[in-house]
């Protein structure tokens, strides 16, 4: 009994300090539900029952400012059920004081091209708009700071709303990792006039980029030097999507590059140019690629095909699964014909399947064939 009685507490005082009060100090937790907060979410159609049981603390809080929230929003021209759909998915919206709310919208529009816009963000990232009071100066300092690298407003934008961590710590941190990249570009070879290109490219690709601790880059390029990249090949991945480097560390890398030349059963040097075209070889885990390389040659393709076109494990066992059968039923023989038809996303493969498809259809034209004419 005792041990239960300590089990039910230690849960209840796990859920307690769970809870993001820091979003207003002055907020205090009752034991009811705030019966103001509860019907101005009623009036504005936001649905309750799913409040209740995913953040059902959020109605316990008091003071809290639904109306005001409701009405901010729709100032900002929100219809009714953008509203309902945004204090639904983050109810905590209603914690964030009207003053604050103002501040924020003030905030964002000056990088914003105009409300609109700024509502479509608030619908997908809600949280990165009610965001602490505390954050407020930092958020403006890393404003000012990337519009003094003539970062373009949209990716500004796309940073606050997708890695808010970014503008909610102070700025000298990201100063520092913007130099780290930027020293590590020119050092690969890369030119002064194509860095600001190269890097906003990089923001826009990898938002949390900026989060990543500056040894980190370097420890990762000195590896991949080590292992016979050149400064131009280090380049090159270093401005792949979503700046991988920054992702990964030296062990895990080693790890996955001996599987996967082992696997494969080519050279260092094969295998280096495999992973300038699929760089996604160096930070899946061997579990992934095991069962990828497993389902790939289970589907008929040959070790030699997947050497020649390594992007296709980039794709999960079902995905490529799915496509062939498609492919197979307009008579594409993925066994000997090109990967390449495989790759892409979802909207890249519809058009080459479209190809296949139109080119089956179409009949083909004899230009020594006589013409049929009406007698």
């Amino acid at each position: 009994m005792w041990r239960l009685i300590a089990t039910s507490l230690c849960q209840r005082c796990q859920r307690v300090k769970a809870l993001p009060l820091n979003l207003r100090p002055c907020a205090t937790l009752s034991s009811a539900e705030n019966q103001q907060t509860v019907e101005a979410l009623y009036d504005l159609s936001v649905d309750i029952q799913k409040v209740r049981k995913l953040k059902g603390w959020v109605l316990h809080q008091s003071p809290a400012y639904a109306k005001e929230v409701g009405n901010l929003l729709q100032d900002m021209g929100a219809s009714g059920s953008i509203v309902a759909r945004i204090l639904a998915a983050h109810p905590e919206a209603v914690l964030c004081h009207p003053e604050q709310m103002q501040a924020q919208r003030e905030l964002w529009m000056s990088v914003c091209p105009n409300q609109k816009e700024l509502v479509g963000i608030i619908e997908k990232f809600p949280a990165s708009f009610f965001t602490s009071s505390s954050h407020n100066d930092n958020q403006r300092n890393n404003i000012a700071y990337f519009q003094r690298l003539n970062i373009n407003k949209r990716i500004i934008t796309k940073l606050m709303a997708s890695a808010p961590q970014s503008f909610s710590r102070p700025v000298e941190q990201n100063e520092v990792m913007v130099r780290t990249l930027q020293q590590a570009y020119q050092e690969l070879g890369g030119g002064e006039a194509n860095m600001k290109i190269w890097f906003q490219k990089l923001l826009s690709q990898n938002p949390f980029v900026l989060l990543k601790a500056p040894e980190v880059l370097r420890e990762n390029l000195l590896f991949l030097r080590d292992k016979g990249f050149s400064a131009a090949e280090l380049l090159r991945l270093l401005s792949k999507l979503r700046g991988f480097v920054t992702e990964l560390n030296p062990d895990t890398m080693r790890c996955t590059m001996a599987y996967s030349q082992d696997t494969m059963c080519c050279s260092e040097t094969e295998l280096r140019d495999i992973i300038l075209n699929c760089p996604a070889l160096l930070y899946y885990p061997e579990a992934i690629l095991a069962e990828r390389f497993e389902g790939l040659l289970g589907a008929g393709i040959s070790m030699s095909q997947i050497r020649e076109t390594p992007t296709v494990l980039e794709l999960t066992p079902q995905i490529v699964n799915h496509r062939i059968q498609l492919l197979r039923a307009h008579r594409y023989d993925i066994k000997t014909g090109s990967l390449e038809v495989l790759n892409g996303t979802k909207k890249d493969f519809e058009m080459s399947y479209g190809k296949l498809q139109l080119r089956r259809e179409r009949p083909l034209f004899n230009p020594v064939a006589p013409l049929k004419t009406d007698d």
